[in-house]
């Protein structure tokens, strides 16, 4: 059966760690599906890994419902959260309708939204309307222009400013809470003050989960990982490895051999080609 919200509150309760990971595509969500990931992110990210841009600021509402819907598409037990991307959750009516595109066109079972205070009355009209909504505090890449990309909330009334909003998201009727790039003891403090779980990017190990990017996680780029990544992987270079040699058995001749090409009877080469300009009486 699908994961539920319920099901991840009681993992809270219980002390058990929720593995949260982003996808992108039909098959990223398969092979993160039969890994045991039970809770996928479909994030705005998507813009600089996926697209190529220089921050999710580009990344539109389409753009979103295409790669969710991709996503949703490959799995059957994952719960499937859809970041809702840049101003497209800046008034009550905004949000609703990128809400319901995301989940009646994409599939999800969720929207994140980033934000604290000013955002509380969106994220209490979607719950009210059935929407259940992820919080994203601390770095909120949206607003990356404003904040830098930095660790976020280091000074005692900044700290105290993220935990009332966190509460604040919670009485909203937030199911959980994204903390990216904050530090670890505040993020620990937020997530034993809170009745619903946090999901940490950045933020230590005192969260009750973790998320990473899918292209950190198995090293599908050549740059430098952030410092809150781990590889598990270098599968970009097997990648890049495996196409060199395509290159190579292309070039050469060696590719493709018997066994990847179709027969055909001579007789009936022969009969087909009888008549026809260019070839032999």
């Amino acid at each position: 059966m699908r994961t539920t919200l319920l099901d991840l509150l009681r993992m809270k309760q219980a002390g058990e760690r929720i593995v949260m990971l982003t996808a992108y595509d039909t098959p990223s969500a398969m092979i993160a599906e039969r890994a045991g990931v039970r809770l996928l992110l479909v994030g705005d990210s998507l813009g600089m890994v996926v697209l190529g841009n220089d921050s999710t600021i580009p990344v539109t509402l389409d753009d979103m419902v295409r790669h969710a819907a991709a996503v949703s598409r490959g799995v059957q037990d994952t719960l499937v959260v859809g970041d809702l991307p840049f101003l497209t959750y800046a008034s009550e009516a905004d949000a609703i309708a990128s809400a319901r595109r995301m989940m009646q066109e994409a599939g999800v079972q969720a929207v994140k939204l980033e934000g604290g205070q000013p955002i509380v009355p969106i994220v209490r009209r979607l719950t009210e309307l059935g929407v259940p909504v992820m919080g994203h505090l601390g770095f909120t890449p949206q607003a990356q222009y404003q904040l830098g990309i930095r660790v976020q909330a280091r000074q005692a009334s900044d700290a105290r400013r993220l935990l009332e909003d966190a509460l604040a998201l919670q009485e909203a009727g937030a199911f959980g809470i994204v903390l990216e790039l904050v530090p670890a003891v505040l993020a620990e403090a937020v997530s034993k003050r809170l009745r619903i779980p946090t999901i940490g990017i950045g933020a230590g190990a005192g969260c009750d989960g973790q998320v990473q990017v899918w292209h950190d996680v198995l090293g599908l780029h050549s740059a430098k990982s952030p410092r809150h990544a781990k590889r598990y992987g270098d599968i970009g270079a097997a990648m890049e490895a495996a196409l060199r040699l395509y290159v190579e058995e292309v070039q050469s001749g060696a590719f493709p051999t018997a066994a990847q090409s179709s027969k055909m009877d001579e007789s009936e080469l022969a009969e087909a080609l009888a008549g026809l300009p260019g070839t032999t009486p």
